[in-house]
């Protein structure tokens, strides 16, 4: 029992269970005249465990940053040794990937190139400034395109995807801020550990505005209709908005996790305003 419990928390499963309900929700919006059937079923399956699979990667590398980080996680806490964290990691990528087989040639080549993007960003990347940060949020922009691909219509996933590679590029730089302390001791030189706190609040205020601008593209273009317009600006853009005023605050270093949690708000919205617009 002790076992599962550990399987469970290092998996991350709220985690990995969003991935899975993104690639639902990219395949429905993506899907016109084609019939979801079981291939996006198992598109998000094989997706969630991509993104378990990931979370188990970087815990067995980052277990020395999490003693001081996260003590309490699995590995640094001894519910799991890392040599039972890493067959896990094995057996659970080899399952996404036999999974994707089920969908497309295609869904294959995603799987891959997701599994080998979380494995190198992991290992090496994450201590490279904005190149691991740019790497994982790319991996969120894939999982739209893999909804896309399972209903063979990746091509309108490819503005959800663009929105989803820059909140998740925001969430990525708060998360450098929010684990700073214990990657300067492990010698990890994130972007907030080059070039500060301040310059890394300034990407992340320039992201912000890229975002808001390119939130109006979709309908002033008239890919999307007035609904998503109007669910964009009255929910998105209001948040964000309200976002850019923590980061500019004073206390902005002790609201990181809020910041975090209301980025994934924003996304749930954005998902809505894609879907009925």
């Amino acid at each position: 029992m002790k076992t599962i419990i550990a399987t469970i928390k290092i998996s991350r499963p709220i985690n990995a269970i969003i991935t899975f309900a993104v690639v639902i929700v990219a395949a429905i919006i993506c899907a016109k005249n084609i019939e979801v059937d079981f291939r996006t079923f198992y598109a998000g399956l094989s997706a969630m465990l991509v993104a378990a699979a990931g979370n188990i990667i970087n815990d067995y590398f980052d277990y020395e940053i999490d003693k001081v980080n996260r003590p309490n996680r699995v590995l640094p806490s001894g519910e799991m040794s890392k040599k039972t964290a890493l067959l896990l990691y094995i057996v659970v990528s080899v399952v996404a990937i036999i999974l994707s087989y089920i969908v497309s040639y295609s869904a294959i080549i995603i799987v891959l190139l997701t599994t080998a993007i979380l494995f190198f960003y992991s290992s090496y990347f994450k201590g490279v400034p904005l190149v691991g940060n740019i790497l994982i949020a790319t991996c969120t922009g894939l999982a739209f395109i893999y909804g896309g691909v399972a209903v063979e219509n990746w091509k309108a996933a490819i503005i959800p995807s663009i929105f989803a590679f820059l909140i998740n590029l925001i969430r990525e730089l708060l998360k450098d801020v929010e684990d700073l302390e214990g990657d300067l001791k492990n010698k990890i030189i994130t972007f907030p550990g080059q070039y500060g706190i301040e310059k890394t609040k300034k990407l992340i205020l320039i992201t912000v505005v890229i975002l808001l601008v390119t939130t109006f593209y979709p309908f002033v273009s008239k890919v999307y209709s007035i609904e998503y317009f109007l669910i964009v600006l009255f929910s998105v853009n209001i948040l964000l908005i309200y976002f850019v005023k923590f980061v500019l605050s004073t206390k902005f270093t002790e609201k990181i996790s809020q910041l975090s949690l209301l980025l994934k708000i924003i996304m749930i919205f954005g998902l809505f305003a894609i879907y009925f617009g």
